[in-house]
């Protein structure tokens, strides 16, 4: 991808880079060169020339910081990864080349030509963009330059990289409970103190809480908003930095008693949003080395500004979750009134609707189909049969034969089931359920209704509503018959395939293990499953129990594996009887 003129990595790119940038972090130069080493053998086989030069950029810089006299060496990986950045036209290869030599320069004391390349890197980011976080360094070399420090002063405490290691570990923490985590636990290390808890603020319950009490159980912390020195700081927005907990009267020491930990130096801050609203408090104990300073206060603020945005954005993220859930909850509840709508006025098919979302459902587990899908069919499943509604008692509830007429008034249910769920607002996620559930009777060769849909014209969902549909039709006991025995059951699917039925869809029907199908027969008269007859049944499925029935030399295993499924099939068992 190209923006402004630039090429921008790959997430696969920066992931070693990152990798390598973190061990220099830590000053472990030996292993980043590795690390750069090895990236740049990876660019080299994918022929990348952006990769190349980062990492040959890493790689002198690197070498500089490992030992100063690799300095000639060190100045001919940038030339080579200079080039090699302006033929990839890749923004972030000239940010860290320019990066790398603002570095080299510095540590040899030719402050100027360091403060024009580290300037170069910041007007590239203005361009391209810092894919990298580089940024945070950057600013701080210049503040160190300007401020006549000397290279050698340790970066990694700067709080201009702090916030840059901290950005970075939250960015993409959309779970509240675990960015609370991550949160306290950079924010622990940035300010050098042995335990960070951070507080959120619930406006409506007028609380502080967490979950989050790093060194302790984690559990949810939860008291009023007013109370204890996290809540003073929320409701006064002061900061409070106690050098002698015990000595304060503001501290609380009971918390100690029951715990057993031992309060030294206490700093605790309001975390404020971009509107400098409160959203709750930072609490972070003994500070290592002695007590928190003004530099630990204006570090906490600065995180914080970085923190409310991730906290809020989590927050909101969750009030999303909840609020689909709720609506997904909502609609279930309406589809499945819908459905039981139907067997209040149908009690000869009363359950079909039911057991046909089941045997989809088994469907589209032995394809692996993706949960979206997997939903869509389940809902179309419970509400293809609803436009029954529109069909007359007489002809629904008739017992015996229907006539052609009243034959073809029944088939009118499924274009009034397209009728009433296209009037139902949908998500556009849920609008496919509509052409799914009305397209249960099309056929595979065009023949069926009402549309005479042919092939792969027909939705997928509703090609396997129609295996589902007509083998539970089949399998189902009515008034006017018994249940058609298994053999013919299967007769029929063999024989519709490619004519009724997607043929593939039949034979991964007919794989699934016969004790999952048994469980759906068994939702139609409440019977029970000896766990060793299910068990003796899950290793064989339907297309089994075919050839075992037909198979006039089948041994005594096979007939008796058929007799087993026959016998639970038939629902002749009563509660608590046993198969001899």
């Amino acid at each position: 991808m190209v923006v402004n003129g630039f090429k921008k990595m790959s997430e696969c790119d920066k992931e070693i880079i990152k990798k390598g940038l973190s061990l220099l972090e830590d000053k472990n130069y030996e292993e980043a060169l590795k690390v750069f080493a090895e990236a740049k053998n990876v660019y080299g086989e994918q022929n990348s020339e952006e990769g190349i030069s980062i990492a040959l950029s890493f790689l002198g810089m690197a070498k500089y910081l490992l030992d100063k006299s690799n300095y000639n060496e060190c100045l001919k990986f940038l030339a080579d990864a200079d080039y090699m950045a302006q033929y990839s036209k890749s923004g972030t290869a000239k940010l860290v080349n320019e990066f790398a030599q603002g570095t080299v320069y510095f540590g040899e004391g030719a402050n100027d030509l360091a403060l024009l390349h580290y300037n170069n890197a910041k007007n590239i980011s203005m361009e391209s963009g810092d894919e990298l976080s580089l940024m945070g360094y950057v600013l701080t070399r210049i503040k160190q330059i300007k401020s006549g420090l000397d290279f050698s002063t340790p970066v990694a405490s700067d709080p201009l990289v702090s916030l840059v290691k901290i950005g970075r570990s939250i960015s993409a923490v959309t779970d509240i409970d675990v960015l609370l985590k991550v949160i306290a636990e950079e924010t622990r290390i940035a300010i050098q103190a042995d335990r960070c808890t951070v507080f959120l603020l619930d406006k409506e319950k007028d609380e502080l809480w967490s979950k989050v009490a790093l060194g302790m159980d984690s559990q949810e912390i939860r008291f009023p908003a007013d109370k204890g020195l996290a809540g003073y700081v929320v409701k006064t927005g002061e900061p409070l930095n106690i050098p002698d907990a015990y000595n304060d009267p503001r501290f609380n020491p009971d918390v100690d008693k029951e715990t057993g930990y031992k309060t030294k130096t206490i700093l605790c801050l309001p975390i404020k949003n971009n509107n400098k609203e409160i959203i709750g408090a930072f609490q972070v104990l003994n500070k290592k080395g002695g007590v928190f300073t003004k530099g630990d206060e204006d570090l906490l603020v600065a995180i914080g500004g970085s923190a409310s945005i991730a906290l809020e954005n989590a927050q909101l993220f969750e009030q999303q979750k909840e609020l689909y859930k709720e609506q997904k909850e909502l609609f279930e509840s309406f589809i499945n009134t819908l459905a039981a709508s139907i067997d209040a006025r149908d009690k000869i098919t009363a359950g079909h609707s039911s057991r046909v979302k089941l045997y989809s459902m088994l469907i589209v587990e032995e394809l692996g189909c993706d949960e979206k899908f997997k939903e869509l069919v389940e809902r179309a499943a419970i509400l293809h049969d609803i436009g029954k509604i529109g069909i007359r008692d007489t002809v629904l509830q008739k017992e015996g034969k229907l006539t052609p007429e009243e034959y073809k008034h029944i088939q009118e249910h499924v274009q009034i089931t397209h009728n009433i769920l296209d009037k139902i607002y949908m998500s556009n996620d849920f609008k496919m359920i509509t052409e799914i559930a009305c397209s249960h009777h099309e056929k595979y060769d065009g023949t069926g209704y009402y549309r005479q849909l042919k092939g792969e014209d027909i939705p997928y969902g509703g090609r396997i509503l129609a295996v589902a549909d007509v083998f539970d039709a089949i399998t189902s006991r009515r008034h006017y018959r018994d249940k058609m025995p298994i053999q013919n059951v299967i007769d029929i699917l063999l024989e519709g395939k490619n004519k009724h039925f997607d043929g593939n869809l039949v034979d991964v029907f007919l794989k699934i293990p016969a004790d999952k199908i048994i469980k759906v027969f068994l939702t139609e008269n409440h019977h029970c499953f000896k766990e060793e007859d299910r068990e003796t049944l899950s290793r064989y499925n339907l297309k089994d129990i075919h050839d075992f029935i037909v198979n006039e030399n089948a041994d005594d295993n096979q007939k008796h594996i058929a007799e087993l499924f026959n016998f639970y099939y038939s629902g002749n068992v009563t509660e608590g009887e046993e198969h001899n």
